[in-house]
């Protein structure tokens, strides 16, 4: 994994920010070294017709495809597309065995990191290198789509996975202005808690979603900006006293998370934020549609927790490029399904879908009109680190790891979980 400056600008003007490069965390995404079958053009020029199965995990999101199928099946009378849906954790862990086949998924999306490189390795992806939808993208946001030297798919969200804000409720409360260190953040939740506020919902008992908040956790706190990928090579620890000290807060963050956190659901901790009754919500900027949906009539911000003392954080925030759009390489409809992939890639279309699901996209020249997606902009602009929790390859290791700080909130001692946590890294990589 490597980080490097690129620029932005295509999606700042879009935003309707001013101002030129700014340098943020990115990184090459995995991939397998096994050339995927069927990839270079061949297949591609198969027929647009028949029925075409998209298969993602964005149930909020479907009433917004239904809009763009629509869209798309009046340019192609003759292609039907249908939403193969699947919770968010269940497709992290059963789309593979799903789509392999071909029967599923035609065309279909895959989150960065293992389940990315698990494709890859299947040999499921086809190889997008060269196709003039490609170039629609901001090449800079779409690292993770590439692997073994090939465009295998598109990252097509932008999102911020950092904890959700309601600024009216802290403004109300004194907090205006949330603090850059990390005692700073524990006087804020103790000034609210005092006042009858929940602090934060976190929905400790949703892996997909819990696990957002482990990304702003340790992105000052890890040694190294790739520091879980070299947790899972070995050659870092999570016994070392950087992630210690990372369940250590986690510890002191126990008294401010909403009663019966650790086995709380998404729905419970958004359904807690959307009726104004908590001041962060601790999963990331993609839940702005679902707690709209329902009922928040509050702006909404963002705010990644800094664990360390005041000017000593290298970033602010946490982005991640991810739903990551390819074409089934077994699909006997590969012709549909790409034309399918670049209907979204029109930044007409994915100006649809952004402003429709309250979701930034990679997709250059996207004209953003949704009021979230402006609040959220100034973020297009800060140091964010890449999302280090997508960096494990291995899900039982990444899952192991976040389970440390589960069961920290859950009262096992911070020495005791990453000891547990550990031996589940050694077992497995």
């Amino acid at each position: 994994m490597s980080n490097h400056v690129f620029s932005r600008r295509g999606l700042l003007k879009a935003a309707g920010l001013t101002g030129g490069a700014v340098a943020l965390a990115a990184c090459a995404g995995p991939g397998g070294e096994a050339a995927p079958r069927g990839s270079g053009a061949a297949g591609f020029d198969g027929p647009v017709e028949g029925e075409l199965s998209f298969a993602h995990w964005r149930a909020e999101d479907k009433e917004v495809f239904d809009q763009v199928i629509a869209s798309f099946t009046r340019k192609h009378p003759k292609v039907t597309v249908r939403q193969d849906i699947s919770a968010s954790a269940d497709y992290q862990s059963t789309a593979l065995t799903k789509i392999r086949g071909g029967g599923v998924g035609d065309a279909f999306t895959a989150f960065r990191g293992a389940q990315f490189a698990n494709i890859a390795s299947a040999g499921v992806w086809s190889d997008l290198t060269g196709q003039s939808l490609v170039d629609a993208y901001e090449p800079a946001l779409i690292t993770a789509g590439a692997g073994g030297g090939k465009q295998l798919g598109l990252p097509y969200q932008l999102v911020f996975n950092m904890p959700v804000t309601n600024p009216d409720l802290l403004a109300t409360h004194g907090y205006a202005n949330l603090p850059q260190d990390w005692d700073g953040f524990l006087g804020v939740l103790d000034g609210l808690r005092s006042k009858g506020v929940t602090p934060i919902a976190w929905p400790g008992g949703d892996s997909g979603n819990g696990g957002q908040l482990i990304n702003s956790m340790v992105m000052n706190n890890a040694p190294a900006d790739d520091a879980f990928a070299r947790v899972e090579a070995g050659t870092l620890k999570v016994t070392d006293d950087w992630f210690l000290t990372t369940l250590r807060q986690y510890e002191q963050l126990k008294p401010y998370f909403q009663d019966g956190a650790t086995g709380s659901a998404n729905e419970a901790a958004m359904q807690l934020f959307a009726t104004g009754k908590a001041a962060f919500l601790a999963t990331g900027s993609y839940a702005a549609g679902p707690v709209r949906k329902l009922g928040a009539r509050f702006p909404l911000g963002l705010y990644a927790p800094i664990t360390v003392a005041a000017g000593q954080a290298r970033y602010e925030g946490i982005f991640n490029a991810t739903f990551i759009l390819g074409v089934n390489a077994n699909s006997s409809k590969r012709g549909a399904a790409l034309a399918w992939l670049q209907h979204l890639s029109d930044p007409a279309v994915a100006g649809v879908y952004a402003n429709g699901t309250s979701q930034h996209v990679t997709v250059k020249g996207v004209e953003y009109t949704n009021a979230d997606l402006k609040a959220f902009a100034p973020w297009l602009t800060r140091k964010t680190l890449l999302a280090p929790r997508f960096q494990f390859n291995n899900l039982d290791i990444r899952t192991a790891v976040e389970e440390a700080a589960v069961k920290v909130v859950g009262g096992t001692k911070p020495e005791e979980a990453a000891e547990a946590a550990q031996r589940v890294v050694d077992q497995k990589r």
